[in-house]
């Protein structure tokens, strides 16, 4: 059976926080903002503390040939300090990544939402089951397809009528080590995206945004000519 394709979603704050008040989040817990830039000054603009972070990168050969060496290298290797309770979901619908990584945010940042609601319903429904079962979910449960659809319309861009697109979001979010919260690199970045074959550990950090914007420079920009980056994060909201 074929899956539908979804519309593209904006990395625009406007319609990521309407997609989350939607879903169930109490937006005064967490808003997403605009990170208008990679160097200190505008990184220091961006409220803190920052819970996960969302890039909407162009995919490339380059980055292609990138991906695959590190999906390689995780499987031959693995990743000792991953903590089991990361919440990871295989991408099986075409152009879904903006929800994929929306779901990876929210559900890794300790976050509260409301009861019954499509986020709540979600990680009860979702318990215990793999990543690629909650993928199976996504495909054949409405939780999500009908916000995705009204979020991906309402943005500032027409509606494309090809769904083609070499966009894609990647979410960077924080977690702790196995070696427990005392220890020296207790907490670290892991980066989920659903087309990889798993979470993918990026290290201990300092300071979470300052480190996050050196993956995405060494990681994503260093190879790609393109200027077709968008970065967003999640932050302290109004109760904050």
């Amino acid at each position: 059976m074929s899956v539908n394709r979804w519309i593209p979603l904006e990395n625009n704050p406007e319609v990521l926080n309407s997609w989350s008040s939607k879903a169930g989040l109490v937006t005064a817990q967490a808003v997403f903002e605009d990170v208008y830039g990679l160097d200190p000054e505008l990184l220091g603009m961006v409220n803190q503390p920052v819970k996960a972070v969302l890039l909407l990168f162009p995919i490339s050969d380059a980055l292609e040939a990138k991906r695959r060496e590190e999906d390689a290298k995780i499987k031959s290797e693995g990743q000792p300090l991953l903590d089991s309770t990361v919440v990871w979901i295989k991408q099986t619908i075409p152009n879904a990544c903006g929800t994929i990584g929306l779901l990876h945010a929210l559900l890794n940042s300790d976050l509260t939402f409301v009861p019954e609601s499509p986020l709540a319903q979600f990680i009860d429904e979702c318990k215990g089951k793999t990543p690629e079962e909650r993928a199976k979910h996504l495909e054949t449960t409405p939780l999500f397809a009908n916000i995705h659809a009204e979020a991906a319309s309402g943005g500032q861009t027409v509606v494309p009528t090809d769904l083609d697109t070499n966009l894609h979001f990647t979410c960077f979010v924080r977690a702790p080590s196995i070696r427990g919260p005392d220890a020296p690199g207790s907490y670290r970045i892991i980066e989920l995206d659903g087309r990889r074959e798993g979470p993918v550990d990026r290290g201990e950090y300092t300071d979470f945004l300052t480190d996050v914007a050196k993956i995405v420079k060494d990681t994503y920009l260093a190879n790609s000519s393109s200027v077709q980056f968008s970065m967003v994060a999640l932050g302290p909201g109004s109760e904050a």
